[in-house]
């Protein structure tokens, strides 16, 4: 069963069509809106400071979200959290998508539309133009993302509303039998 656990004197806010894999933990300051998902193993832990995941935002499989005093996690509309990485303390644009383990560090704000490249690392308070691929260790912004890449990000998206829809009508199935 997903853990939504009150912290602090901050219960979860939960959107309408949202759906929380079993193994997800949501706990404190966070509100998931309309449509975003967590899937399993993922955490979201609001515990520190508020953490905001925008309407069809996707987290995927253990993505890790969290906060420090001052530094909220802000996240916007039409993202992907690619499989492990972990995005603490920082702001990210909509339709933007942050690849496979990478790391987003306090105070750093990612600007709409785009790409953080598998395993980058953004550090503390990097300012991130719209519409760039960013990556290596640290990271650094390699160029501006094209058209066709724009819309590659658009439709990672909407694959994963898609998924989120298949997974939490089994789900409901599965609570019904």
């Amino acid at each position: 069963m997903v853990y939504v656990l009150t912290v602090r004197g901050h219960t979860p806010q939960i959107g309408e069509g949202v759906f929380l894999a079993p193994t997800a933990a949501i706990t404190g300051e966070v509100t998931m809106a309309r449509d975003s998902s967590a899937f399993y193993g993922v955490s979201v832990r609001g515990d520190s400071a508020p953490i905001t995941v925008g309407e069809g935002t996707n987290l995927q499989d253990n993505a890790v979200l969290h906060a420090d005093p001052g530094h909220p996690c802000t996240l916007g509309a039409g993202i992907s959290v690619g499989h492990s990485a972990v995005v603490h303390g920082c702001t990210v644009g909509d339709g933007s998508l942050v690849g496979m383990s990478a790391t987003i560090m306090n105070g750093a704000v990612i600007g709409e539309q785009s790409l953080i490249a598998a395993g980058a690392v953004v550090l503390e308070g990097m300012q991130v133009p719209p519409r760039s691929l960013v990556a290596g260790v640290p990271a650094k912004v390699r160029r501006e993302l094209t058209e066709e890449e724009i819309t590659g990000l658009r439709s990672n998206a909407e694959v994963y509303l898609g998924h989120k829809d298949a997974h939490r009508a089994a789900q409901e199935t599965d609570a019904a039998s």
